[in-house]
């Protein structure tokens, strides 16, 4: 296998110069433009993090984000007070009141979803917002605190041009489905559970 270090500087000219030209021909190609239904899975974290780019991102742009966090919205992050410089443009509720072996009721925690995803809808239906964030969604669909067929539902009915972000680990296999893009998040390595390093302010919130 030859690797760029073998290449000469003629070669490795030639081989950028074709990688331009496939680049070039697949922007060419690519005029469609619709919001996007986004999925951050998988065990390992950054789900959350790389959605939240997203939204500073479309903050800068100067569009309107929801933010609605249906598992940690008794945290109170840090995020959301770094948000809130953009308190015109950004609504943010945190609708959830902790992760389930805290509440330890079932049916409170149903209850909570159900409302959070009430807001969520009202926002994916409002096309004044660009960017609606459903934050750890996929885990209250995975404990059944919400149908599945309702949220896809919802999705496939969204204004056209909204972008619509669900993050946490069991997305169910019809949110995979009528998603655009979906990203796995592998956890490698641990510092909670293999080296006892308890979450740190700025890390983990």
């Amino acid at each position: 296998m030859t690797t760029d270090t073998n290449l000469s500087p003629e070669q490795y000219q030639q081989k950028m110069q074709r990688r331009k030209e496939i680049q070039e021909k697949r922007l060419a190609e690519a005029s469609q433009e619709k919001g996007l239904i986004i999925v951050n899975t998988g065990n390992g974290k950054g789900k959350t993090t790389a959605a939240l780019g997203m939204v500073v991102r479309s903050l800068g742009h100067g569009f309107r984000v929801a933010i609605v966090q249906f598992i940690k919205g008794a945290w109170e992050p840090a995020e959301k007070a770094v948000l809130s410089q953009w308190e015109n443009q950004l609504e943010f509720l945190a609708m959830g009141e902790g992760f389930t072996w805290e509440t330890q009721d079932r049916d409170r925690d149903i209850l909570k979803a159900q409302q959070a995803w009430e807001k969520a809808v009202s926002f994916i239906n409002n096309s004044e917002y660009k960017l609606v964030l459903l934050d750890e969604i996929n885990v209250a669909l995975k404990l059944g605190y919400l149908k599945v067929e309702t949220v896809v539902k919802a999705l496939q009915n969204k204004p056209q041009q909204t972008h619509v972000i669900l993050t946490g680990r069991g997305a169910p296999i019809e949110v995979i489905e009528v998603a655009d893009l979906v990203t796995e998040m592998k956890m490698i390595k641990h510092p909670f559970k293999e080296q006892g390093i308890k979450a740190q302010a700025g890390i983990e919130f």
